[in-house]
């Protein structure tokens, strides 16, 4: 729970009981209104994996959750009796990012969180970019660009499709050539497949800055290595994109969700 300023109020972690629907429904809308009896009636923004498909109102791609599939925002809403308003976690990480982390003051903002998976968002001037059908900035699931007859035709992706991003610079990813060739050549392959895929985002959206949050992150080299391989692939010949670790880290997805509310 955030202040109008921007400041923490509270925070609660729980972890659900069950992965039946209705019981995870159940546990989200009352975690909200106990919140809200320690502090005061609030809005209401909630980051999810996925997204909230605009047609239907189902919830999709959130595969390790109950609410797939599901309408869950219409039932959380008949539940606590008022609006809500939902973004896909990488959305909300981006936004708390533009708003007042490493991104603050920038135009237009590309967040990459770089974890279990490669999610993305699009952020421009404070305001989330979702799209027709809520899935703008989804660059893990676009094939890894300039790939090399070696790397061809790419690992099977979670979403079902051969050589996506994610299967190339998330952790697990990582870990994979790490455990072939070594920590120093795993990074080095590491740096230029990130490099390639960062690249595509630039000569697409030319961002005024990428900001990196998740578990690979903390590599050093994502910020000195990365810059300098990109303009092998940049159509500007010297893109001098900035490359920014999170400054709120791990906190930055729920504060972004908060944000989803404009003050």
């Amino acid at each position: 729970m955030l202040d109008a300023d921007g400041s923490e109020v509270m925070r609660r972690r729980v972890e659900y009981s069950s992965r039946e629907y209705e019981a995870a429904l159940d546990a989200l809308a009352q975690l909200i209104l106990s919140a809200e009896k320690a502090c005061e009636r609030c809005t209401i923004g909630i980051g999810m994996p996925g997204y909230l498909d605009s047609p239907t109102g189902l919830v999709e791609n959130a595969f390790n959750t109950p609410y797939n599939k599901r309408p869950l925002k219409k039932d959380l809403e008949q539940k606590i009796g008022r609006q809500t308003r939902f973004a896909n976690d990488a959305n909300c990480f981006a936004l708390s990012e533009a708003v007042d982390g490493a991104a603050r003051g920038s135009a237009v903002v590309f967040g990459a969180i770089l974890g279990t998976g490669a999610g993305g968002g699009i952020v421009v001037e404070r305001r989330v970019v979702e799209g027709r059908r809520g899935t703008a900035g989804e660059w893990g699931h676009t094939p890894l660009p300039w790939m090399t007859r070696d790397e061809y035709p790419g690992p099977r992706c979670t979403c079902g499709r051969l050589g996506c991003i994610e299967q190339f610079v998330s952790g697990p990813a990582k870990n994979r050539e790490l455990d072939a060739i070594g920590e120093e050549a795993a990074m080095a392959r590491y740096v230029d497949r990130l490099a390639r895929a960062f690249a595509m985002m630039i000569n697409i959206l030319d961002p005024d800055v990428i900001v990196v949050g998740g578990g690979m992150s903390k590599h050093e080299e994502i910020y000195t290595e990365v810059p300098r391989l990109l303009p092998r692939h940049t159509y500007h010949p010297d893109p001098r994109t900035p490359i920014l670790r999170a400054l709120h880290g791990d906190a930055s997805g729920v504060r972004g969700a908060a944000m989803l509310w404009p003050v």
